[in-house]
């Protein structure tokens, strides 16, 4: 495949456009020098549209077009239930997370810790997550979006995998968090409209004369295997999602992780302008998740009709934009590449925020704006901290992306995998320091120990040391395990809190005078999601 000319010009002129607006709304008020809660909360002033809009640019990027197609390739529909359920666990967040975290002005996830356990906590916590964020998530972002811009445009894939890198940090080292969340509205619609039209062409084509509803029938007769919601246990791909457990199960601990205690999510919402600001943002939020599918699944599962007996699954969302003539091919790549500089962006900006503020900032006794409002004599070295911090999390990322990722067939697998070592126990951390007040640091720090130990013991292989008895943990599928090792690790924090309790002083989070009524629309929005959740899944059961 290679772009035409009218493509490059949409490409280029996409880029150019982009990179300006986000410079445009980086732009410092006459006088006023840019601080610490400018460029790490957006000066705690996004609007609702923005919110909602930057949660879902900052969630789907490569690893969810290039991956999740891929992902629907191999399996099926069922992998858009991490689509599906994420909405109705954006509600949750924005009724039972968001008014706490608001009330007490919590502006990372590691300061929340500090706050509810102690230092020690929000150390270890933040040291993990930057080490997650750029060896898991920002590799395998711009690694499948390289790959993508190499199948598409033909350009090599080293250089499309530093060149995205490099814009995506250029394009939010001026204005941090601001650059990011308000020209995400932009990043967003393209992204819609370019899989919707892949989507759409790809089912006509399958459909011929009769048209896209007529190819959509065609596709669920011709592969009615791929559109089971819940996977039967004799199904080849039962162990990546179990059955019944992506409604009541781990899926639950996984999307609470994510879409709760996730910095680079949830640090949209902390930016409200209001905590009411902050849950119309997560409707909006919520309703595009719902979306998503038929931007990002259904091209892979079109795919196996019109592709049938691809190398790789990772290849199907590419393959299906070939469907494209030249102009939209370049608007569609030009959308595909919006979304992984929108979440390598996004992504970026938050490793920028925890090491600065929870690392740096805490390690030097520099207060910041963001903590205090009259903090001035050291904004301008936290700020150039957080540049120098994006700049290294890019190169590291771009210099490990290939010996992590290049032999990994599902990369969107790969990430919900390794992730689930630790998404139990931070689950486990969170929810108690929410709403259990006798949690103890004790508690908190074995949550996060249990959970990698006991992962890993239902993950290893057994066989391969003589200990064959040990084998049939292998087997249990990772989102069972997630929530197995969730329940071992909750006891395990519960009796080790009782056991060695905390000072009084030690908790600093109030709850107390905060409210978890919500608003009639925002009630009412959640009844609608709940009842598209119920049709979908009795009609794909």
């Amino acid at each position: 495949m290679k772009l035409s000319t009218i493509d490059l010009i949409v490409v280029i002129a996409y880029a150019i456009g982009i990179f300006g607006l986000a410079q445009w709304v980086s732009r410092d008020k006459s006088g006023h020098q840019k601080d610490s809660s400018d460029y790490f909360l957006a000066s705690k002033s996004l609007p609702w549209w923005a919110i909602g809009a930057s949660l879902i640019a900052a969630n789907i990027s490569a690893e969810q077009i290039v991956g999740a197609s891929g992902s629907g390739y191999a399996l099926g529909l069922g992998i858009a239930s991490y689509e599906w359920m994420a909405a109705l666990t954006l509600l949750i967040v924005g009724k039972f997370f968001l008014p706490i975290f608001l009330r007490n002005e919590i502006y990372t996830m590691p300061q929340f810790l500090e706050q509810r356990y102690g230092p020690s906590v929000r150390t270890l916590m933040a040291i993990f997550w930057l080490a997650l964020y750029i060896f898991v998530n920002l590799t395998s972002i711009i690694w499948l979006g390289s790959l993508a811009v190499t199948q598409v445009a033909g350009v090599d894939q080293t250089v499309a995998l530093a060149g995205l890198g490099i814009f995506a940090l250029v394009y939010q080292l001026r204005g941090g968090l601001k650059a990011v969340a308000l020209t995400d509205i932009v990043q967003v619609t393209l992204l819609v409209l370019g899989g919707l039209t892949v989507s759409y062409l790809a089912l006509s084509e399958i459909g011929g004369a009769d048209g896209a509803i007529a190819g959509f029938a065609e596709l669920t007769r011709r592969a009615p295997e791929k559109f089971d919601m819940i996977l039967s246990p004799d199904n080849p791909f039962y162990k990546d999602l179990p059955g019944i457990s992506v409604l009541i199960g781990g899926m639950w601990i996984a999307n609470l992780s994510y879409w709760g205690f996730n910095q680079y999510i949830i640090q949209r919402a902390l930016a409200a302008k209001s905590l009411p600001e902050a849950q119309r943002g997560i409707v909006f939020a919520a309703y595009l998740k719902l979306l998503m599918p038929l931007v990002i699944v259904l091209p892979g599962i079109a795919a196996v009709v019109l592709a049938p007996g691809l190398e790789r699954p990772d290849q199907a969302y590419p393959t299906m934009m070939r469907l494209l003539p030249p102009g939209l091919l370049g608007l569609v790549f030009a959308a595909l590449i919006a979304a992984i500089i929108a979440s390598t962006a996004s992504k970026i900006n938050s490793i920028a925020t925890i090491f600065t503020l929870d690392l740096y900032a805490k390690m030097k006794g520099l207060p910041s704006a963001v903590e205090d409002g009259n903090a001035t004599g050291a904004e301008h070295r936290l700020v150039l901290v957080g540049r120098i911090a994006a700049s290294v999390a890019i190169g590291l990322a771009i210099l490990t992306a290939r010996p992590l990722l290049g032999d990994s067939e599902q990369a969107f697998q790969f990430i919900q995998e390794f992730s689930g070592f630790f998404t139990p126990g931070i689950t486990v951390i969170f929810l108690l320091g929410l709403f259990w007040k006798r949690a103890s640091e004790a508690g908190a720090i074995m949550a996060a120990l249990s959970s990698v130990v006991l992962s890993t013991i239902f993950w290893f292989d057994w066989n391969s040391v003589g200990l064959g008895f040990l084998a049939p943990l292998n087997a249990v599928p990772f989102m069972d395990r997630m929530m197995i090792v969730f329940f071992l690790a909750l006891a395990l924090a519960v009796f080790v809190s009782l056991a060695r309790p905390a000072g009084p002083e030690a908790n600093r989070i109030a709850t107390g005078d905060v409210s978890y009524a919500t608003s009639n629309a925002f009630n009412l929005a959640g009844v609608g999601v709940v009842l598209i959740l119920i049709a979908l899944y009795a009609t794909w059961w």
